[in-house]
C-alpha cells in the first residue's frame, strides 16, 4: 500500500502542502476563488507541526489496524481492502466525534460547521496526493509502506 511520508529533515515548514490539499478539496479548484470567496472554505486535511527547529506535516497514515475505523459507531469510517486507503461517508457521520479520539496519531479533525469529520483520503481522484505533488523541497513522499506495523 502506498502512504505519505516526511522526510522532517527538509522539511521548512512553509505550509504550501497545507495550501494544495485545500485547494484540493475545494469546489472551485481555483487558489484565490478557495481562500476568499467560496462560502464554506475547505479545510486542509492535514497539518503542519512546527517545533523549531523541527517541522512536519502531519497527515493520516492509514493504518493497517485502523483504530479510527473500529470506533466508528455508523459505518462512515472504512479501509479499502485493496487499497488499503481510510475513507469517510460524510452521509453517515453524525460527529460523535469517537474516531477523533481513537485515532492515535491526532490526524482526524472536526470539519468546522459541518458537524462532521475530516481526514486525508490521499487525493483519491489524482495519482499522486496534491500535497506531495505541491512540496517544494520534496519532504513529503508517496511511497510503497515497506513496513505493515508502520501504518
Amino acid at each position: 500500500m502506498k502512504t505519505v511520508y516526511v522526510k522532517e529533515e527538509v522539511c521548512i515548514g512553509c505550509g504550501l502542502c497545507e495550501v494544495y490539499c485545500r485547494l484540493e478539496h475545494s469546489r472551485s479548484k481555483d487558489l484565490i476563488k478557495s481562500f476568499k470567496r467560496e462560502s464554506q472554505q475547505p479545510m486542509p486535511l492535514l497539518r503542519v507541526e512546527r517545533r523549531e527547529p523541527i517541522s512536519f506535516a502531519v497527515t493520516c497514515r492509514h493504518c493497517a489496524e485502523p483504530h479510527c475505523v473500529y470506533a466508528c459507531i455508523t459505518g462512515a469510517l472504512q479501509r479499502d481492502r485493496e487499497s488499503g486507503i481510510v475513507t469517510v461517508d460524510g452521509e453517515k457521520c453524525i460527529g460523535c466525534w469517537t474516531c477523533i479520539l481513537a485515532c492515535p496519531f491526532g490526524v482526524i479533525r472536526q470539519e468546522k460547521g459541518k458537524g462532521k469529520i475530516a481526514k486525508c483520503d490521499l487525493c483519491l481522484a489524482k495519482k499522486i496526493p496534491a500535497c506531495v505533488d505541491n512540496c517544494p523541497n520534496e519532504a513529503l513522499v508517496y511511497a510503497e509502506v515497506q513496513d505493515e506495523t508502520l501504518s
